[in-house]
């Protein structure tokens, strides 16, 4: 029986001060390692943003743009669209805190471009023309707002009917590019 008393009295040994700092080490060492772990993940989740390649992105919560839309060259319009779709799409706008809202304002000759009658066109110019209408149609299910001044239409001898119905119509597209900006958009001008 001696043998199980020993035991018994090794199990319920008083706490010396050394088993005392022992625990506290590991709470600390625990804590710490919890507190490293969050630190990781908020690295992790940071990061993307930090290490933007653009230094103009840095401090920046959100991308507001609205493009101020001139240029009437299908082909050109195609290579210059590309880099619009590319803004919202880009990786480093994407890890921004809040989602980019783009907007984009059609007026003078550009508002052919938009236009399903094509007579002031080359037949060249055809395929071009549907590949900008293909990429304006994406650009609308991507969350992009697209309008067109009406008063581009009329000076211009557009009918409206033949805007692609993607494009919302406005009277005139200038108001609705100060009224964009005033809302912190900024302006890209394209023409």
């Amino acid at each position: 029986m001696a043998p199980c008393h020993f035991q018994k009295k090794t199990a319920e040994r008083p706490k010396t001060r050394r088993t005392i700092i022992n625990r506290n080490n590991n709470a600390i060492v625990r804590h710490f390692f919890a507190i490293m772990v969050v630190t990781f993940i908020i690295a992790l989740i940071v990061a993307p943003a930090a290490s933007s390649e653009y230094a103009a992105l840095d401090g920046v919560k959100q991308v507001k743009a609205v493009f101020d839309v001139s240029l009437g060259s299908p082909k050109m319009a195609n290579i210059v669209f590309w880099a619009v779709k590319n803004v919202y799409e880009d990786e480093s706008v994407r890890a921004l805190s809040k989602p980019p809202q783009i907007a984009v304002v059609f007026h003078g000759p550009a508002v052919k471009l938009i236009s399903s009658n094509h007579k002031d066109f080359k037949d060249s110019d055809k395929e071009a023309l549907d590949e900008f209408a293909n990429m304006i149609r994406q650009m609308k299910k991507d969350g992009v707002k697209l309008e067109v001044c009406l008063y581009a239409l009329k000076v211009l001898d557009v009918d409206p009917a033949t805007i692609l119905p993607e494009v919302d119509k406005v009277g005139n597209g200038f108001i609705s590019v100060v009224g964009y900006q005033a809302k912190g958009y900024s302006v890209v001008t394209i023409d």
